[in-house]
């Protein structure tokens, strides 16, 4: 074979062999981008997740003290202070329980507390009450902290869905373990943003 149809040859093996080479790393730079994002996203939900359990619990602690505060003001309103004091609880209680479980008697746990504080509203009394009226208020900030939390949660785990169930996210997220079932959107059904049910007294 002549010399030059050798160099000629040897050179189109190494053009080949170049552009597999930089198609492999290019792939290799898509997959662990991808990857990348996926860590992301997943850390994003944890985090956020955080943030709503951290205002969940202020709530669980101020509720407690809002209830000693309005107890001694009117005792025939037992049925609103139970109420409360059960679900409280019970939240306490599912506090390590899946988003879905969490958000029903969370919601209901927040109708009865926004309860409570709008019948014991109509005691001048109690109006009056420094105490009462800063745990009125902090209360109210924390719902409001609640919701922003939730609303930051949920978006996030968009997110994190978005990227495990799109083409071709999907594919590496199958492969190195990311599941659709890892987190859940924090959000009521029908029945639990109903208001609870309380006997308010005579």
């Amino acid at each position: 074979m002549p010399a030059g149809i050798t160099i000629l040859a040897l050179s189109q093996f190494q053009i080949v062999a170049v552009v597999i080479g930089v198609t492999i790393l290019i792939a290799a730079g898509i997959t662990i981008s991808m990857y990348n994002r996926l860590v992301k996203a997943r850390q994003f939900c944890k985090e956020s997740w955080s943030d709503a359990d951290t205002e969940l619990q202020r709530r669980h602690d101020l509720i407690p003290n809002l209830v000693t505060t309005v107890k001694g003001y009117a005792t025939h309103e037992t049925t609103v202070l139970e109420d409360v004091t059960r679900l409280r609880a019970q939240a306490v209680a599912d506090k390590d329980a899946d988003p879905k479980t969490r958000a029903q008697i969370e919601d209901q746990l927040g109708a009865a507390a926004k309860g409570l504080v709008a019948t014991f509203e109509a005691y001048p009394d109690l109006k009056a009450n420094a105490n009462f009226l800063k745990l009125q208020e902090e209360l109210g900030a924390t719902e409001t902290r609640i919701a922003r939390a939730r609303r930051f949660y949920n978006s996030n785990v968009r997110d994190f869905l978005t990227a495990v169930t799109t083409f071709p996210s999907s594919v590496i997220a199958g492969l190195t373990g990311f599941s659709r079932t890892e987190f859940e959107y924090f959000k009521a059904d029908d029945a639990s943003r109903a208001p609870i049910d309380v006997d308010l007294g005579t």
